[in-house]
């Protein structure tokens, strides 16, 4: 009789004795199978997330490398490299902390969620500076309001102070508490666009951004003389107590135009069009150098993928190329064409360009073959440049290369003794309605 058989040790109806029969097959092997199965799903969980938190506090941001770095100075380059390798170790940081001084938030981490400035790729801000324990434990100092040489429109979100910070001064931009959503998207895509650009001798350097808690701010570095156009009107009244070594000669408008031209020609080597340049988007060193800002027009331009409409009615009509007013397609040469109303401006201390026409009229103006006037300062050489830089066809003006090494040349044979003067001083009101201000509100430098 075999031992495995219920027909012969169990009853037809004894459903225990079958069970124990079977003990094996019906209740060891489930239990161990299910068993395994949990255990299985254990090891799997952990193995899906633990690690994933892991890497998510040890990976440190890409610090952005400029392809166009070896445009800079060797001690830019220097001080980028110590800047890098001094916060090498801070493996924790997975956004940008936060500088002391307005509303002051240490530690903090944020998560990378800043609108796209191109339709093609994502932005983020791992690449702006980021700032070390040690400098967030210094605050900001002699906070004030920033002076400005033209009236700024009231309905900017952000607002611009000077302060300073061990010792060093410093711009900020702060985005004011009343900003609504879209335009805290800007700000904080404009700080990303800055950081990607990169450092360059002639653009004012991004020392820091405060994206964590409101009021975010962008921290630049302040040259002592401030825009352009106010230091050329402060030269037509100072020039009686000023050499040649602080005042505008003709060579200084060679050597500063041509410290323009490198910076402009960086951003065009990056893909971007500055769209507003001007004596009131340059600023001024205390060592005279000049150094190209006003790029909140090149962002805008870039976000909206280079389109008219919206970004041209912000801007100066007097100091835009043909096709630009026209609302045709711009291209880097419309950059150009501003340029050579930077050097009219600089030439006449800061007349306003095409001061007798219209804004309405200016295009119609063009369309007859007219030019900016020569000023009575103005060398031939120097006006040679300007006519050649506002050409009416785009294709016939100077490209970047050879307007840089034009200047070049003719800083070589400049005139570096003869200060320029102009005797009557400038008007602010008459200034305004004349460079057609009315037309629009941007104003403010920073």
């Amino acid at each position: 009789m075999s031992s495995n058989s219920t027909t012969t040790t169990c009853a037809p109806n004894d459903t225990l004795c079958t069970i124990k029969a079977h003990e094996l097959e019906i209740i060891i092997v489930p239990s161990i199978l299910l068993g395994l199965t949990l255990i299985t799903l254990v090891a799997v969980c952990f193995l899906r997330f633990c690690p994933s938190r892991k890497r998510s506090r040890t990976t440190a941001p890409r610090h952005y490398k400029s392809p166009q770095h070896s445009h800079a100075h060797r001690d830019t380059h220097r001080h980028t490299n110590r800047h890098t390798h001094r916060h090498s170790h801070r493996h924790n940081l997975t956004g940008i902390d936060a500088p002391p001084g307005i509303n002051p938030l240490e530690h903090e981490q944020l998560p990378m969620s800043v609108q796209q400035v191109q339709h093609n790729a994502k932005t983020t801000l791992a690449a702006v500076p980021q700032t070390s324990t040690q400098r967030q434990a210094s605050s900001f100092s002699h906070v004030t309001i920033l002076p400005q040489t033209l009236p700024s429109n009231p309905n900017d979100p952000v607002s611009v102070y000077r302060a300073q910070r061990n010792n060093r001064h410093v711009i900020l931009r702060v985005l004011k508490e009343s900003s609504n959503r879209s335009e805290k998207q800007q700000f904080l895509g404009f700080a990303s666009f800055l950081s990607q650009l990169g450092p360059h001798p002639f653009i004012p350097a991004l020392l820091d951004v405060n994206s964590v808690q409101p009021p975010l701010r962008i921290e630049l570095e302040e040259l002592q003389h401030r825009d352009l156009l106010g230091f050329l009107w402060r030269c037509r009244t100072d020039n009686s107590g000023l050499d040649s070594s602080h005042g505008m000669t003709e060579k200084r408008i060679f050597n500063m135009a041509g410290q323009v031209a490198s910076a402009l020609e960086y951003l065009h080597s990056q893909s971007c069009i500055h769209g507003n340049i001007g004596a009131r988007s340059v600023l001024v060193g205390a060592d005279l150098t000049a150094k190209l800002w006003g790029l909140s027009a090149a962002y805008r331009r870039k976000t909206q993928n280079g389109s008219t409409g919206e970004v041209d009615d912000m801007e100066l009509k007097k100091w835009q190329a043909p096709e630009v007013l026209a609302r045709r397609s711009v291209s880097q040469s419309s950059d150009i064409w501003s340029f050579g109303v930077l050097l009219y401006e600089m030439v006449t201390l800061g007349d306003p360009p095409f001061a007798q026409v219209l804004s309405t009229e200016l295009l119609q103006y063009l369309q007859r073959g007219k030019h900016l006037k020569r000023p009575a300062a103005c060398s031939s050489s120097l006006y040679s440049i300007i006519k050649s830089c506002c050409q009416w066809n785009s294709q016939q003006r100077l490209s970047m290369s050879n307007l840089i090494r034009t200047l070049q040349a003719g800083e070589q044979s400049a005139n570096e003794r003869t200060l320029i003067t102009v005797a009557e001083p400038i008007n602010t009101e008459r200034y305004l309605r004349e460079a057609g201000y009315g037309d629009a509100y941007n104003y403010a430098v920073f």
